[in-house]
């Protein structure tokens, strides 16, 4: 065998780097309770983290998981985790997405990007990404 075939040839370096060129978007799924799990604070700061870097990143809260963005997090678990991590959140303008109707059951923090979105888009938009983190 020789060195050179455990190199990728110059066409699949170009290919390669073409794909790289193309930020692949991330879907953040929350779903978990958040009143009886720590999951999803630790969900919503990796998302965080992630939209600080280069690839579209949507995050997606189902079920209970959208008591994160309420204005009562004392009664969550890692509550106190969670606070510390909101001023940033609202800085860089994190955008959610919740189940239509959503918005008439909870009281959410009006600092926060949040939209409703039907089920299907919801799938669509899970669908779509190229990275799924499921929390």
């Amino acid at each position: 065998m020789a060195a050179t075939d455990l190199w990728p040839s110059t066409e699949m370096a170009a290919d390669s780097a073409t794909l790289a060129s193309v930020s692949p978007t991330i879907a953040v799924v929350i779903r978990d309770d958040p009143r009886k799990t720590h999951r999803p604070v630790e969900g919503l700061r990796i998302a965080l983290g992630l939209s600080t870097g280069p690839n579209p990143l949507t995050v997606i809260l189902l079920d209970h998981a959208s008591l994160l963005l309420t204005e009562e997090p004392d009664d969550l678990v890692d509550g106190d985790i969670l606070e510390k991590h909101l001023p940033a959140i609202k800085e860089l303008e994190l955008q959610f997405v919740v189940p239509t109707g959503t918005r008439t059951r909870l009281s959410f923090d009006a600092d926060l990007r949040i939209r409703e979105a039907s089920n299907a888009e919801i799938a669509g938009l899970i669908g779509q990404s190229n990275r799924v983190l499921v929390f």
